[in-house]
């Protein structure tokens, strides 16, 4: 299965279409977004896209967030989400605080541990997990970025988003 996974937009709505241009191009069976979308007008860029998401600390207005991802039948998960996919556990965290990313990447429960917040990517394995921030899809200046991961051979692959 191949995810398409972005986090921190941050409201820069060019960067979201660029990524999901990229996400529709690579065919990714599954889109994970770990929060700090923002404002709710980021949400409809991404229709057409199994897309699955999760709070972020600078997420404005929770509840016309939660209808916009209904409005294009995408699934909001709260503040944290688990799924299972192909016997592959996953956790879906904004990463807010550190002591909890840290435990969900360490505690062995998961195979795949995705967060975001420090806008900084990661890609490292850790007591049999992979855990991954595919960075920030706003950029804030530096480098946006998304990730693609092909779970079964949990190879991450960033892709650099510009303009």
């Amino acid at each position: 299965m191949l995810l398409g996974l972005l986090s921190d937009s941050h409201d820069h709505v060019p960067h979201i279409e660029q990524a999901v241009h990229i996400f529709k191009e690579e065919n990714v069976d599954l889109v994970l977004h770990s929060g700090d979308f923002c404002s709710p007008f980021t949400i409809p860029p991404f229709e057409g896209l199994p897309l699955k998401g999760v709070f972020g600390n600078n997420d404005g207005d929770h509840y016309l967030l939660i209808e916009k991802f209904k409005d294009i039948g995408a699934e909001h998960m709260g503040s944290f989400g688990e799924l299972e996919l192909n016997e592959e556990r996953i956790a879906l965290y904004h990463g807010t605080d550190l002591p909890i990313t840290t435990a969900l990447e360490e505690c062995g429960r998961y195979d795949i541990v995705v967060s975001g917040h420090t806008h900084k990517k990661k890609a490292k394995i850790i007591n049999d997990t992979l855990a991954i921030n595919p960075g920030t899809v706003h950029g804030f200046g530096g480098e946006a970025t998304i990730a693609l991961v092909d779970t079964e051979t949990m190879k991450v692959d960033f892709k650099e988003l510009t303009g």
